[in-house]
């Protein structure tokens, strides 16, 4: 197995991460440097890809390999903390997931996209503009979520099928989750927040779904 180490900005490297082969990079992977690892990574049958980094540092490496029909590259996962992607895939974090993401069996878990084809693996937050209530309608598969004006809305993936699942916040009480294949929403004008990156522009429809294939997660 060829095993490779992707650190991201100053995440800590764990000591049973500290021999491996490592290349350091933004917070937010470059994808020149992802290309460059890939032809390494394929030379073994059993490529595997460590990402060190946050939430957003993972969702661009799996962008990247889902656009370029990459997605046999098994990928392991080591955030700093418990993120929304730790929580969804119900990972460890720190030394333990350190261990894991060079020990563990990869996994085939459901892939998340959205209309612009960016990969989501913790959370996407949907705003109105600047702050505002978000108004609109939205359904995951033919089950309406909500329509008219909320606070926001919230999208994540899911280990297992369907794949993924949104809510809304309600006063004093967690989201009321409902899962499906995808989640639509129609808007006015929304503003995305996915994975911790804001998107830079108002969108007035956003979907979000499982792709066609899974992506490999070492657990």
């Amino acid at each position: 197995m060829s095993t490779h180490v992707l650190r991201c900005a100053d995440a800590p490297v764990p000591i049973a991460l500290a021999a491996q082969p490592t290349s350091q990079t933004a917070a937010v992977p470059d994808t020149t440097l992802i290309d460059e690892l890939l032809p390494v990574l394929a030379a073994d049958s059993l490529p595997r890809l460590i990402v060190l980094g946050d939430d957003a540092a993972l969702a661009a490496v799996l962008t990247h390999l889902m656009r370029t029909e990459r997605l046999h590259v098994e990928v392991g996962y080591v955030p700093p903390d418990h993120t929304c992607a730790a929580r969804a895939y119900q990972l460890d974090t720190g030394s333990a997931a350190a261990r894991r993401a060079l020990e563990g069996t990869p996994e085939e878990v459901p892939l998340i996209r959205d209309d612009t084809g960016t990969v989501l693996v913790g959370r996407a937050e949907i705003t109105g503009v600047n702050g505002t209530p978000l108004t609109g309608e939205a359904y995951v598969d033919e089950t309406q979520l909500f329509s008219g004006e909320v606070r926001a809305m919230f999208v994540t993936p899911t280990l297992e099928l369907p794949g993924v699942r949104a809510g809304v916040p309600r006063r004093f009480r967690r989201p009321r989750w409902t899962a499906g294949r995808a989640a639509q929403l129609g808007t006015p004008a929304a503003v995305i927040n996915r994975d911790g990156v804001q998107s830079d522009r108002t969108v007035p429809r956003a979907s979000f779904y499982r792709h066609h294939e899974s992506w490999l997660l070492v657990r």
